[in-house]
């Protein structure tokens, strides 16, 4: 028997590309870089956790995470994306939701987005159900993760 939606999502996966395009037909563009990284989690008790980082990451030169400056502070939101939640699937229509519990963009907070869902043998593609707005841009965004090996 197939297993469902919802136990397929089941685990670890690793970030394989970010994009966004831009609903006005100008060029797709990878708003955290073409070496981002993170990590998305779903849990079986239905949970996920999704984080996402540019690389290069410059160090606060305090070394403090609550004694950073303000371009450090910019620095470090604006090149990293984290949110945690339950998720919920349809698995008759083959839905995807993430609830937002905690978000570093506080806006997300409280919120639940549908995503665009499918699963291609070890890749994990998930996408925004409708445009939004990122730097400026109205855009769609793709998402390509591989199921993490056991570690």
């Amino acid at each position: 028997m197939a297993l469902g939606l919802r136990e397929q999502l089941v685990g670890a996966w690793k970030l394989v590309s970010y994009r966004e395009i831009p609903v006005d037909g100008s060029e797709p563009f990878e708003p955290l870089g073409s070496t981002a990284s993170g990590l998305i989690i779903y849990t079986p008790d239905g949970y996920m956790s999704a984080q996402l980082s540019a690389s290069g990451r410059e160090n606060f030169a305090s070394g403090d995470w609550f004694a950073g400056t303000d371009a450090e502070y910019k620095a470090e939101a604006s090149t990293y994306i984290a949110y945690s939640g339950p998720f919920h699937v349809d698995e008759e229509q083959g839905t995807l939701t993430h609830s937002m519990f905690v978000s570093l963009f506080p806006d997300w907070t409280g919120q639940t987005q549908p995503r665009v869902v499918s699963i291609d043998g070890e890749f994990l593609h998930l996408g925004t159900a409708s445009p939004i707005v990122s730097g400026g841009r109205t855009v769609n965004s793709t998402l390509t993760w591989r199921r993490a090996e056991p570690n």
